[in-house]
């Protein structure tokens, strides 16, 4: 009886290592959407960039027509900070500043020098700063599609922010800001921009009331910016499974329905052999179905998309082979990692995951499954603690 049980278990492991080949190498084919639109939203930390640029700008209040343009423009400074939600859809916060020039008839912010003396204007300058966020919309890739190597970009944005002067007359007011960022691709990491800006806030900004409903600045700045994180998007992709070799699932079948049959005469022989000693069976290397082997990350449970390809077809076998077939469906941890309690628990959870996996998605029934688990456990296999980390399914007759 020893001969025979021995016999049996080695029958199992061979037949287990020749069907756990031809299972891990499915008919599937991993298909791109041909679709430029859709791409697979990154995580967090993911497409962020910072810039920074210099430029030009002038001020409009209430006298300000009444000067020479070129009397009119300062140099103008910018800092951002920003990430990219989608390849069309982006949001950043942006300081800017630092000085305006103009004319005032009141005095606020008076230089002494007159401007005009037959109007009354006198020179006016004041440093401020912008401090606001902004959404910037990509059209490039909203109309056109994601494409990593397009050499120009054009984003319109809007946003909300602070504009205040820390000089006396002292101001603060909501702004509001609509521009065009243009972006110049200089390689992977860096781009060459140009980012034109018109920001209104309330006519008192300047500490002069007048005839005007509001007043602003109209800024161009060139700069640079770099972005860091995972700099592209990838196109979404499934995974098609097909089964195209219906002679070998025949095949396959053809040899479980022997190897019950096998079975069966072996239960026959062992129930008639009483006290003799059987010192010799013959026993063709077939199995039931061949054991599963999956293996997990450290302190994690959930199924990959691989194993789920090799439960398919194993799920498939069982559907289609004897009812009376039950299986074992074991989970185990790593006893060298996590406590007791935690590769219990560990252990537990995974065999509960390739339950859920073969009665929910691929309809096995759950009266053929029997679920345990182990907790922590030495090294199973070839010395590695990875393969301890594992859930192992085996078949068995319900009645043994």
């Amino acid at each position: 009886m020893k001969t025979i049980l021995l016999t049996l278990g080695i029958s199992l492991c061979v037949f287990a290592s020749s069907a756990q080949t031809g299972m891990s190498t499915p008919d599937s084919t991993v298909e791109v959407s041909g679709e430029k639109h859709r791409v697979i939203t990154n995580k967090f930390f993911d497409n962020w960039f910072i810039g920074a640029g210099v430029g030009g700008q002038f001020f409009y209040g209430d006298h300000n027509r009444q000067m020479a343009f070129g009397d009119r423009i300062v140099p103008a400074y910018e800092l951002h900070l920003g990430k990219h939600f989608t390849p069309g859809i982006g949001v950043r916060l942006a300081l800017n500043g630092l000085k305006n020039k103009g004319v005032t008839q009141n005095g606020s912010h008076s230089t002494g020098v007159v401007y005009d003396e037959s109007q009354g204007l006198y020179g006016q300058e004041f440093q401020y700063l912008n401090f606001h966020g902004d959404v910037l919309f990509n059209v490039s890739n909203m109309l056109g599609g994601y494409n990593p190597t397009r050499f120009y970009t054009f984003s319109p944005y809007v946003g909300l922010g602070a504009m205040w002067t820390w000089e006396e007359p002292k101001s603060r007011e909501v702004s509001a800001n609509l521009g065009f960022f243009n972006s110049f691709r200089l390689s992977p990491s860096w781009d060459l921009t140009l980012d034109i800006r018109g920001s209104l806030v309330h006519d008192r900004f300047d500490g002069e009331l007048g005839g005007r409903k509001d007043e602003g600045m109209l800024t161009s700045a060139v700069g640079i910016v770099y972005k860091f994180g995972k700099r592209t998007w990838d196109d979404k992709t499934k995974t098609v499974i097909r089964i195209t070799n219906e002679g070998e699932l025949r095949a396959l079948r053809d040899k479980v329905n022997e190897l019950a049959a096998d079975n069966n005469a072996l239960k026959n022989q062992l129930a008639n052999a009483k006290n003799n000693t059987v010192t010799e069976v013959l026993v063709d290397k077939n199995v039931l179905a061949a054991p599963i082997l999956v293996t997990f990350p450290i302190n994690k449970s959930t199924v990959s998309n691989e194993a789920r390809v090799n439960l398919g077809f194993f799920a498939k076998i069982i559907k289609e082979g004897d009812p009376e077939l039950s299986y074992s469906i074991v989970g185990y941890a790593d006893k060298g990692t996590g406590s007791k309690s935690t590769n219990e628990r560990l252990s537990r959870e995974r065999a509960q995951a390739i339950y859920n996996v073969l009665v929910r998605e691929f309809g096995v029934p759950s009266s053929q499954l029997e679920v345990d688990h182990k907790g922590g456990v030495d090294n199973m296999f070839y010395d590695d603690p990875r393969l301890s980390r594992a859930v192992i399914t085996i078949g068995k007759y319900k009645n043994r």
